[in-house]
């Protein structure tokens, strides 16, 4: 069968490039071979979410008090309910790809999709192998979780995020090492339904990407919730042959040994390149990534790559955004680059982080001058009220023609603020701008006003 385009891989990077290209007229096949989806769908960004729901939850009830309420009793989590709805929620999700894929008359090919060679892709079914050819393939196989040689994954005590969301009962204990917002977001859940937790850091500071500030106050919050956290320490081997692990870490004061019942990996992802015939068709590849330019083609007329398996941040939203690009191109249209020093970064931990642009460090070190703001929830009409004061909001401007550089945020619900940040500098909006564009009372929202107010010594609440 002839297709205008083939997209190997259907998480947020490939389904969404095939229903764009099927938008702009191209006849268009994707190949999966487990659940449409992908990782994120169906492993990743939308059942995490569910779980940390469930914890919310239960923090809301433990706390009931605290806003007036009464509970007779104490709440009670129900494990592997908590679990079945957080699948339910992945299907659910599933099955819409699923009739988007109906939708936009998009042939869905099951099984291990491999470039074979130029316009021409093999898929390795149930039923054996078959050829199809397109004269543009995309290549969004994704990533998986990255082992590192001192921390072999069996699946059972040592274990990645695929595990971890599935686990038959309730740990007593976990070690979880990595504390990017994989391993912060897991060590949240597990702690706040009863697991004893500690978070193991190679670097001097969890959440390492992130501006130095929210990485020392997150640290400070997740301490007193009750997580132990171990900065510039590292795993250097596992026992997993008694009944739980032992893991021997090494830290600035010496070698500690810590015991716990399960151990998960959160040390990043690998990207699944291997097998998908880059080597015999000549795809360049460096340091695990595929090399493509600003429109993700590679050196191969009619290959394309988009998502985890190339450079930029591996993100559920980059993938989609790359794929828009890429298919947007392909069909003639002009795309502009993605400008990837304006994604925003997200982790949904309780209280949350959203980033994006300049840490102040990186700022300083690019060369600007600038003017920081911050403004404490504590001092958040709405944040009170809420009962979540925890955090505050950080801007940062060029100091010369006012450019925002870069906004950085710990607090509730501010994931859904940030995108107001990712907009404002998108159409290159001033420090002043933000200051005089009204903002509503009482919200979390006003905070980055006030943010930006108090750089240019103009806030009120402070």
């Amino acid at each position: 069968m002839n297709y205008d385009l083939i997209v190997i891989g259907s998480g947020p990077g490939g389904y969404v490039a095939a229903i764009r290209a099927s938008q702009l007229g191209l006849k268009t096949a994707i190949v999966e071979r487990e659940s449409l989806g992908g990782i994120c769908l169906n492993w990743g960004c939308i059942p995490t979410k569910a779980l940390l729901k469930s914890a919310q939850v239960f923090e809301y009830i433990n706390h009931a008090a605290d806003y007036g309420i009464q509970i007779n009793g104490a709440g009670e989590v129900d494990f592997e309910s908590v679990i079945k709805r957080s699948r339910g929620v992945a299907d659910g999700m599933s099955k819409g790809v699923q009739f988007l894929m109906k939708k936009n008359k998009i042939d869905v090919l099951t099984g291990t999709g491999k470039l074979k060679s130029k316009g021409v892709v093999t898929v390795t079914g149930a039923d054996g192998a078959k050829e199809y050819t397109a004269k543009h393939i995309i290549l969004a196989t994704g990533g998986r979780s990255r082992e590192l040689p001192n921390l072999k994954q069996d699946g059972k005590k040592v274990i990645g995020y695929r595990q971890a969301m599935v686990l038959p009962k309730k740990p007593a204990s976990l070690i979880v090492v990595g504390s990017g917002a994989i391993g912060i977001e897991f060590a949240y859940f597990y702690n706040s339904i009863g697991t004893k937790v500690t978070v193991v850091e190679y670097l001097d500071n969890i959440v390492p990407l992130e501006d130095e500030e929210v990485s020392k106050q997150l640290g400070r919050i997740l301490k007193k919730q009750g997580i132990n956290i171990m900065t510039g320490s590292n795993v250097e081997s596992v026992d997993t042959s008694g009944e739980g692990c032992k893991v021997t870490v090494k830290t600035a004061s010496g070698t500690e040994i810590l015991e716990a019942e399960i151990v998960l990996s959160a040390v990043g992802i690998s990207t699944n390149i291997e097998d998908i015939g880059l080597e015999e068709n000549g795809v360049k590849t460096d340091k695990g990534k595929v090399l493509v330019d600003d429109f993700y083609r590679t050196n191969v007329e009619g290959v394309y790559a988009i998502g985890d398996i190339v450079k930029g941040q591996a993100l559920a939203h980059v993938a989609s955004a790359e794929g828009i690009i890429c298919v947007e191109k392909i069909a003639g249209l002009k795309p502009e680059p993605l400008d990837y020093n304006n994604i925003p970064g997200c982790t949904y931990c309780s209280p949350e982080i959203a980033s994006v642009g300049y840490t102040e460090k990186a700022a300083k070190e690019a060369g600007y001058e600038i003017k920081v703001g911050k403004f404490p929830f504590s001092a958040s009409g709405k944040a009170s009220a809420a009962g979540a004061k925890d955090g505050f909001v950080k801007v940062i401007f060029d100091a010369k023609y006012g450019e925002f550089l870069g906004a950085h945020m710990l607090g509730f619900n501010v994931t859904e603020m940030i995108a107001e940040v990712v907009t404002a500098r998108k159409l290159e909006t001033t420090g002043h701008d933000i200051i005089k564009s009204v903002h509503p009372h009482p919200t979390m929202s006003e905070a980055v006003m006030e943010a930006a107010a108090e750089a240019y010594g103009e806030c009120i609440h402070l």
